[in-house]
């Protein structure tokens, strides 16, 4: 392939995920936003906690939210009780193999979370069956779900209190826009620690 037609490929991309951006970030999306920020900052005052999940790049997306809300964002603070369930190879490979990879995330749940503590789900599809499942667990438990998907409907976004959705079936520009949520959303957290 030739200089130029890369050259094309690129532009359209990058064209691609501007229309994308400037479509989600509108202000019923951005209301929407600022609703779930106080809902996370709530919790987390009330002295409960943050439990997210996901599988593949939305596992690496948990594991990089609770790092910013743990460590820091912005500014030096106390640190904020988020947990990955992405990142405990022992426990996730132990429920997998004697039971299933649906089950990975719900185990987890059913040991650590409590009534009122958020079940965060990152899924782009918003199908994925062990995301599924956590939900419906935490939901048993009187946790809060909050799902950030791609295109709705979905499984997750009509099991879930709160969904915060991208329009495009693309994966990768699914998961482009999720980083700018979960930063928009730490920023906003931040502000009230």
């Amino acid at each position: 392939m030739n200089y130029q037609k890369k050259l094309e490929i690129l532009e359209k991309e990058v064209k691609n995920h501007i229309e994308l951006v400037n479509k989600v970030f509108n202000l019923e999306f951005n209301t929407n936003l600022l609703k779930i920020s106080d809902i996370i900052v709530n919790c987390i005052k009330k002295g409960n906690k943050i439990l997210l999940c996901g599988n593949g790049g939305s596992s690496a997306d948990c594991q990089h939210f609770a790092g910013e809300m743990i460590n820091r964002f912005k500014k030096d603070r106390e640190p904020l009780p988020f947990i990955s369930l992405t990142t405990d190879t022992s426990v996730i490979t132990s429920i997998g193999n004697d039971y299933s990879f649906e089950e990975i995330f719900s185990k987890q749940i059913k040991a650590i979370g409590r009534k009122d503590d958020i079940l965060i789900c990152f899924s782009t599809s918003g199908e994925s069956k062990n995301v599924i499942k956590a939900a419906n667990v935490a939901k048993k438990k009187r946790m809060l779900v909050i799902s950030i998907t791609g295109e709705v409907p979905n499984t997750l976004e009509e099991i879930s209190d709160f969904v915060i959705s991208v329009p495009s079936k693309e994966t990768e520009k699914v998961q482009q826009i999720h980083l700018i949520i979960y930063h928009l959303l730490s920023l906003l957290i931040e502000k009230e620690f």
